[in-house]
């Protein structure tokens, strides 16, 4: 299959990678009926629409689309085989004039929809701690050295499933905490069912990544941590993921040949500044570790979410040594990871 390109006359071009970015997406008109899209540079494809007119146009063999991305993970290969084909069958074509049946649109302008997470509600939300540059700045500010079982084995703790934001939200600012920060993350999406999974099949079990943003309360964490359980309020209020779920074999040829670790650069800004930058590369555990590690005795499912942790300098914990200051309402969060996107918040009010 090949990667569909935008350009200026409305129509997707080709080249010869793979390119399938799936979305959730609604109509402002129709906020509660969100669909399962595909983001085409600045356009969001409505694949039920888009099937019916390459049904027509390009004799696209008459199939079922799955209404969310969970569905499509749960049917498999062949079906997400079938939306290749129906996304290929889009290039070379104004994707903005395209009619379906009924006379619907096929594509929208991105600023004309509203874009979900891709995934509204993970099955699960593992966060890890794996890159070694922010495990050792974030122990130093607490006067530690890094345990040697950090080395040994990947640490994850279980997120809130319940309070996933999209891009473009507001992210709520917690009455409990005057520290509020973002966490520079990728985050990778469970495609099927295994246990047990080593670090070297791990990758067939990838569906797809995505950026991820953990924002913390570090005084809240700060306290719990203490305690020696957690983190739990300093981290379960809000978690952003988005733009799109960016399928695996589309970042194969930046590949640093460890499962699940690309050469992508990664950056964070804060009202337009930059604030952050790092590589997905710098990953100490690969994704390919944390899945065997979070498999182990148990099964991932479709639509489990693993975090890969913050790059370094990826929080202003770490580019203010635990100082601050954090971040104030209304602050504007972009997070960018070549190939997958970006993912933009604003900082809501106190509550």
């Amino acid at each position: 299959m090949r990667r569909l390109k935008w350009n200026r006359s409305g129509a997707a071009t080709c080249d010869l990678a793979r390119n399938v970015r799936y979305v959730t997406f609604a109509l402002p008109e129709s906020l509660r009926k969100p669909l399962l899209g595909v983001l085409i540079g600045n356009v969001v494809v409505d694949l039920q629409v888009a099937r019916t007119w390459a049904q027509g146009a390009k004799s696209l063999p008459a199939e079922p689309i799955p209404p969310t991305l969970l569905e499509l993970l749960h049917l498999g290969p062949d079906v997400q085989a079938y939306l290749r084909q129906l996304v290929a069958s889009l290039a070379e074509v104004d994707l903005l004039g395209l009619k379906g049946s009924g006379r619907k649109a096929v594509g929208y302008r991105r600023e004309d929809v509203v874009l979900y997470p891709p995934l509204p509600r993970p099955m699960s939300l593992r966060d890890f701690y794996a890159f070694e540059a922010h495990v050792s700045v974030a122990h130093a500010i607490r006067g530690k050295e890094v345990a040697a079982e950090w080395y040994e084995i990947p640490i994850f703790y279980y997120s809130n499933t319940s309070a996933i934001f999209g891009p473009d939200e507001t992210i709520p600012y917690p009455a409990y905490t005057s520290a509020l920060d973002y966490e520079l993350e990728v985050a990778c999406m469970i495609g099927q069912r295994g246990r047990d999974i080593s670090a070297e099949q791990a990758e067939q079990y990838i569906f797809g990544y995505t950026i991820f943003n953990d924002w913390s309360a570090r005084d809240e964490q700060r306290r719990e941590m203490k305690v020696g359980l957690g983190p739990a309020k300093g981290k379960d209020f809000a978690s952003s993921l988005g733009p799109a779920i960016v399928t695996a074999d589309e970042l194969g040829d930046k590949s640093d040949s460890r499962p699940g670790v690309f050469d992508l650069k990664m950056v964070a800004r804060v009202n337009g500044v930059e604030r952050s930058s790092g590589n997905w590369k710098e990953l100490h555990h690969s994704f390919g570790a944390m899945i065997a590690r979070a498999s182990a005795e148990v099964y991932l499912m479709p639509g489990d979410v693993l975090g890969s942790g913050t790059v370094g300098t990826g929080c202003l914990l770490e580019l203010t040594k635990g100082e601050g200051p954090w971040l104030l309402p209304g602050d504007l969060v972009e997070l960018e990871i070549e190939r997958l996107g970006r993912l933009v918040n604003r900082v809501g009010t106190r509550n």
